[in-house]
């Protein structure tokens, strides 16, 4: 637990702070400098050891990490968004109130303002010679102890703000999502595809089987879902004329959750007029391609105890093929696939086939797919929205890309036709494992459809895990910032892991 006196001696200093007339939540501190582009900076000068450059004056700000006292000079490491920079204060360098804010009145975790020249230290450490201090923002709350950080992995999700500042790497995985959607959004820009907004609250929710979560909307008196996929909008808006369309959506499943699900996720969706299952195929490979590049580190990469190697192009299998070879057994032969399935304990009974042989595909192959693949051609009866093949009926031109046994994407060669669709939307596979069946029809949908909508390919990709996979992550909740967390019970200890010990010693931080 955190130590009351703690937080008690900071409220005194806060105190302290407004009595020298400071304010301890400061104002615009304009035209500061990135830590980094100090430093890219500060390169060309070839500084050595104890020397200063008091023309490179820089105006910076950061949260103090660590501080530590030597006479009448004071150095303090500060971090801001892009990495730590070392500060000194000297006493005849800056003004006495604000040596006396810097000497007694500062904490770990305090954000800072520094006016300054750039230098280095006899030990030839880059630091930031302080001519002016401006308090920025008071820490009232003691940051995690020097030793341990934040390590608790609950505490670390439900604080995801002291997280970001305590361990770096955890905010260098966050920038790194946001170039790999950057980096993919660029891609599709680039190849001609409109970014678009479809809506969150749904009156029929569609495009997956899901369980959705439900509101009420008082004016209209009429009951709203959370969307489960923006599909069906998306493809309204071929029907309309947008022929390439995209969107980064935020989707609501209200399921389980673990370390690859979240209820709460971001799903890429893209519909291309004119293309099929196969154009998904090399546009994935070529997303993939992209956020790698963007990112950097090449397309061998660590997760976990896995090496995957990301080098396009990837491996395309059918999925009886892989069915075969990993089970043992032919889709065909519902006989042998439900034999199977009991050797596998699953209860099959009362699902229908397709489900059970999908159930197998889950439980004997998914396992195997470790390396970047292509599965292609799903059981038909699973998949309502996709175009069946031509010579075979019970075969749908869907795939599905795994890396490293996750789903990572999921397509087909979208079905157009609105009587075909209008009778999948109506039959409904039992068992509580529907996969994407949906028993709810959207009339509206099937009337676009009357209207004519291209031929097209449609692509689904979890950016999510997507993520996980590129940064090493092997939770979903490390790339999400705010997961959803259970609520905790009244009085539940959680602090053991911030407090900061004696803040008094001459060398603090973490």
């Amino acid at each position: 637990m955190i130590d009351p006196q703690q937080v008690a001696d900071r409220k005194a200093k806060l105190a302290g702070i407004k009595e020298l007339g400071i304010d301890p939540y400061g104002g615009r501190f304009a035209g500061t400098r990135a830590f980094a582009r100090v430093r890219a900076e500060a390169e060309p000068l070839k500084l050595e050891a104890g020397q200063s450059a008091e023309q490179m004056k820089v105006r910076v700000a950061g949260r103090v990490m660590l501080y530590r006292t030597a006479g009448k000079l004071i150095f303090m490491t500060l971090r801001d968004g892009t990495g730590d920079m070392q500060v000194a204060v000297s006493k005849a360098a800056v003004s006495e109130v604000q040596f006396q804010l810097a000497v007694k009145l500062l904490n770990l975790g305090d954000i800072i303002g520094v006016d300054g020249y750039v230098g280095r230290t006899k030990t030839g450490e880059l630091t930031v010679w302080a001519t002016g201090l401006t308090m920025l923002s008071k820490a009232v709350e003691p940051p995690p102890a020097k030793w341990h950080g934040l390590k608790d992995v609950d505490l670390r999700y439900r604080r995801r703000y002291v997280d970001l500042f305590a361990n770096p790497e955890v905010r260098e995985t966050f920038k790194k999502r946001s170039l790999i959607v950057d980096a993919i959004r660029r891609c599709l820009v680039d190849r001609g595809f409109f970014e678009v907004e479809t809506p969150v609250l749904q009156p029929i929710y569609g495009g997956a089987a899901a369980r959705p979560f439900t509101t009420h909307h008082n004016t209209l008196d009429m009951q709203l879902f959370l969307r489960i996929s923006p599909e069906l909008y998306l493809k309204r808006l071929l029907v309309g004329g947008i022929e390439r369309v995209f969107e980064f959506s935020r989707v609501f499943r209200n399921e389980g959750i673990d370390t690859s699900h979240n209820p709460e996720f971001t799903l890429l969706e893209i519909y291309q007029a004119y293309g099929d299952y196969h154009d998904m195929m090399d546009l994935t490979e070529a997303m993939v391609a992209a956020a790698i590049e963007r990112i950097g580190g090449g397309y061998r990469r660590s997760y976990g105890d896995l090496e995957i190697d990301f080098t396009p192009p990837w491996p395309r299998r059918k999925y009886a093929d892989l069915l075969a070879e990993h089970a043992g057994v032919d889709m065909a032969d519902i006989a042998a696939v439900r034999t199977k399935a009991a050797e596998l304990n699953i209860d099959h009974g009362g699902l229908d086939d397709a489900i059970v042989i999908n159930e197998v595909f889950e439980a004997a192959v998914e396992p195997k797919l470790v390396q970047p693949i292509f599965v292609l051609d799903y059981p038909a009866p699973i998949c309502p929205l996709t175009r069946r093949k031509p010579d075979d009926p019970n075969i749908a031109l869907r795939f599905e890309a795994f890396v490293a046994c996750h789903e990572l994407g999921n397509a087909y060669t979208e079905l157009n036709d609105p009587a075909v669709q209008e009778e999948n939307f109506r039959r409904t596979l039992t068992g509580e494992k529907r996969d994407e069946t949906m028993a709810v029809l959207d009339e509206d949908f099937v009337l676009a459809l009357r209207y004519g909508m291209p031929p097209a390919g449609g692509l689904g990709v979890g950016i999510d895990r997507l993520v996980m996979l590129l940064t090493n992550s092997t939770s979903i909740r490390d790339v999400i910032l705010f997961p959803l967390q259970r609520p905790q019970a009244a009085g539940e200890a959680d602090d053991a892991a911030t407090t900061d010990g004696a803040e008094d010693a001459s060398e603090i931080g973490y």
